[in-house]
């Protein structure tokens, strides 16, 4: 790219940033650009394509499956079918259900097999063979981090899914890349005061974790933050995502004087492990002369359903949750339920409004081109897609909103009623700074249109 086309770029975003000053909850006017450079993929014809990647395969299939089904009730709503959804709460307005830019939107898929090469390989064959301008999806840590930089390389905008790693808006951020989901760190900050609360600040930790960047700065966030409320770290154990059985990781537990067992895995990594640790029978155990608990800091309904009765009084965190009653959230559970009929997942929520986001940056920057829908993203504040008001910070292309604290429910009602909210933590309560030393080390660098 030439210093020119930087120089321009440059200059656009600062319009586009002026232009929006001021304006409340995201209702921004349309922005109109003159001498718009080529870019990888524009459009041509009455359609645009997306790209939906999403692990299909692997120990995170479950949460892929509910993604794609989300993506699915994005494009139909987008192209003007269905109830509308969250097009009908989200404080834009500037989604009218004729596609994006009057261009219908078209989408292709992929399997990310839950695998950072695969994922990889699958992003450039979307990106290469099909066309598509924007390329979402994951339920890894380390499949987001890999798609991100290949999305910053090719020059197409990457609206990250599932991923909770501090790294992705952290060390391993990419102009190109953004992400609604919230962070390891949020998580500690969000749990450690409840664990506290509920279980005092003389307690011993265990950890077990994945093995790979998600796993490693959770348990770095966890951990971190326990401690700061008095609790003790014993040991931090390394799991490969891979395992199916973790009873020869449970057994130790036992013998190390801990009194707290951390489980940093998710999707069939937690339920088996937590269904492996229940069978070893920890929760019946009296250690330090306390009851021996169980955390899980990331939860999603569907690992509360593979676990079933297992995450009965275990606390943990979540992005989303389908009981809460504002309105965007009701309007996405109906819409969902009605098309599927059963509620939409945590993953699900978070794929559905990063389309709609990238849609809507669309319309408001009038262009497909990325760089100008990034400078439309960056320092957007909006409400009304079911996390209350929430803020996409400039520095690091991460979101701020309120973080929910959940709780196995002891009496569930129904097969997907196992999770009860029990503390709405603050958005102020969560927020750091853009170099804050768990996010240190990366450079968010300069956006890439490509072509």
């Amino acid at each position: 790219m030439t210093e020119k086309i930087k120089d321009n770029q440059v200059s656009r975003r600062k319009v586009l940033k002026a232009s929006a000053a001021g304006t409340a909850f995201g209702v921004a006017p349309m922005f109109f650009h003159r001498n718009a450079h080529a870019y990888t993929n524009a459009p041509k014809g009455g359609s645009v394509t997306l790209g939906f990647n999403v692990p299909q395969t692997g120990p995170y299939a479950n949460e892929g499956a509910d993604e794609l089904r989300a993506y699915e009730l994005a494009v139909e709503h987008l192209n003007g079918g269905g109830d509308g959804g969250l097009l009908n709460t989200f404080s834009s307005k500037a989604l009218k259900g004729n596609g994006i830019l009057g261009k219908k939107v078209e989408y292709v898929t992929g399997d990310t097999q839950t695998k950072s090469d695969a994922a990889r390989a699958s992003a450039k064959s979307m990106i290469e063979k099909d066309g598509a301008v924007m390329i979402t999806g994951g339920s890894s840590s380390g499949v987001a981090i890999a798609v991100q930089g290949l999305c910053q390389e090719a020059g197409v905008i990457f609206m990250a899914g599932l991923t909770h790693s501090n790294d992705t808006t952290g060390k391993d951020k990419k102009a190109n890349g953004f992400r609604h989901f919230f962070n390891g760190y949020m998580s500690g900050a969000a749990l450690a005061p409840v664990l506290e609360k509920m279980y005092g600040g003389d307690r011993v930790a265990y950890h077990l974790t994945a093995d790979y960047t998600w796993g490693w700065t959770q348990e770095e966030s966890i951990a971190a933050a326990t401690e700061a409320k008095g609790w003790k770290t014993v040991e931090k154990v390394r799991t490969p995502l891979a395992s199916t059985d973790f009873s020869s990781y449970i057994a130790p537990v036992l013998n190390s004087g801990a009194d707290v067992l951390v489980l940093n895995h998710y999707g069939g990594n937690m339920v088996n492990s937590l269904t492996n640790a229940v069978e070893f029978g920890l929760r019946d155990k009296v250690v330090n002369g306390k009851n021996f608990e169980i955390v899980v800091p990331l939860y999603s309904r569907l690992m509360a359903q593979g676990a079933g009765t297992n995450v009965k009084g275990i606390f943990g965190s979540t992005n989303w949750h389908w009981s809460l009653q504002d309105e965007g959230s009701k309007a996405f559970v109906k819409s969902f339920g009605t098309k599927y009929g059963f509620p939409p997942s945590q993953a699900a929520h978070t794929t559905y409004v990063q389309t709609l986001l990238y849609a809507d940056a669309c319309e408001r920057a009038g262009t497909f081109e990325p760089c100008m829908v990034a400078a439309a993203l960056e320092g957007f504040d909006f409400d009304g897609l079911g996390n209350g008001p929430t803020h996409y910070r400039a520095d690091d292309h991460q979101c701020f909103k309120d973080v929910l604290v959940v709780k196995g429910k002891d009496n569930p009602t129904t097969d997907f009623d196992l999770l009860e909210v029990v503390e709405v933590t603050p958005r102020e309560q969560v927020e750091y700074p853009a170099d804050h030393p768990m996010f240190a080390g990366g450079d968010l660098g300069s956006c890439n249109n490509g072509a």
